[in-house]
């Protein structure tokens, strides 16, 4: 084990030089809300120690950091300077480097693309400007820009601590609130990019998929629960639309459906009084078995064990 000097310390942290996530992420963090957590560049100690450097490192969060001290970051080709309150956003698929000068004031976040999944934000991250944009997304900010982005930054500092049961649903509000706060800081041109007809179907696909919930009364049934069902509602074969899904989110369009339904599923257990039956017949299962099969295939529990444990652990 070696001292580090600040600098060090905050270049490690920064560029997210660690194969090992546990170095930057919050302990107890839940895998289904994917991985994030903010720092304050005020409160990393100077004499802080840390595991030694890491031969071939790999840098696999996205970031976004608010910086006001003076610093440098430095792309392939061409190295920007820092010398007033900044808004930088990097991603792990494009080289970037920081390098502080001195004492340094300011807040970052990291987080994994799962934390920004498309079926929780709603976004498709590598086709965001910001994180797309040909341009070094290093954006200066005005007096009432850096107030705002103080402000979020302080909120997630705050939430992060909190034990709020939805505190990851804000957290990923916030980080987009400063997604948006960068991308209306951009040149026109990026602002306004001819968007790929895949990014296009994907973007429908999940309106499609968001618009049969949240599920208020027994009554409501989702129409749409299979993927030609969706293929056909956006004028696509089914096969096309699946290729167009793996190749953009990753997953097949039946898992996509399959895990927002499971996160539906888990929602009315936890939070209403409806019988398993009337969930089950709400989100289009044809009997009680199909649908507990399903809910154990997704969770490794009964929709009956997950109610039963959920109401144990809020009560205990």
């Amino acid at each position: 084990m070696k001292s580090n000097s600040f600098e060090d310390i905050c270049y490690r942290l920064s560029s997210g030089l660690s194969t090992d996530l546990s170095a930057l992420l919050p302990d107890g963090v839940q895998h289904e809300a994917g991985h994030f957590n903010v720092f304050n560049l005020t409160q990393i100690s100077q004499t802080a120690r840390e595991k030694p450097a890491i031969p071939y490192p790999c840098r696999a969060f996205y970031k976004i950091s608010f910086l006001t001290a003076r610093s440098v970051a430095q792309y392939p080709d061409k190295a920007v300077e820092i010398s007033k309150p900044s808004l930088i956003f990097s991603t792990p698929k494009k080289p970037f480097l920081w390098s502080p000068e001195g004492r340094q004031t300011g807040q970052f976040c990291v987080f994994t693309a799962d934390f920004l999944h498309p079926n929780r934000s709603g976004v498709i991250l590598d086709e965001l400007p910001v994180f797309k944009s040909p341009e070094h997304p290093v954006y200066t900010l005005s007096e009432s820009d850096t107030a705002r982005v103080q402000g979020i930054f302080d909120d997630m500092e705050a939430e992060i601590r909190s034990n709020y049961t939805y505190k990851y649903d804000l957290l990923r509000a916030y980080a987009l609130e400063l997604i948006h706060v960068g991308q209306k800081l951009q040149s026109t041109a990026v602002l306004h990019p001819n968007h790929s007809a895949s990014a296009r179907v994907t973007s429908l696909f999940i309106e499609l998929l968001e618009r049969q919930f949240p599920l208020e009364n027994p009554q409501q049934r989702i129409a749409l629960r299979t993927a030609k069902q969706f293929a056909d509602q956006l004028s696509v074969h089914v096969n096309h639309l699946n290729k167009i899904l793996k190749e953009t989110t990753g997953l097949t369009t039946t898992e996509l459906i399959a895990g927002r339904i499971v996160q539906e599923s888990k929602a009315l257990l936890l939070h209403t009084d409806w019988t398993i039956a009337e969930i089950a017949d709400s989100l289009g299962f044809s009997d009680f078995a199909h649908f507990a099969k399903f809910f154990k295939s997704g969770t490794s529990l009964s929709p009956g064990a997950f109610r039963s444990q959920a109401k144990s652990v809020i009560f205990t």
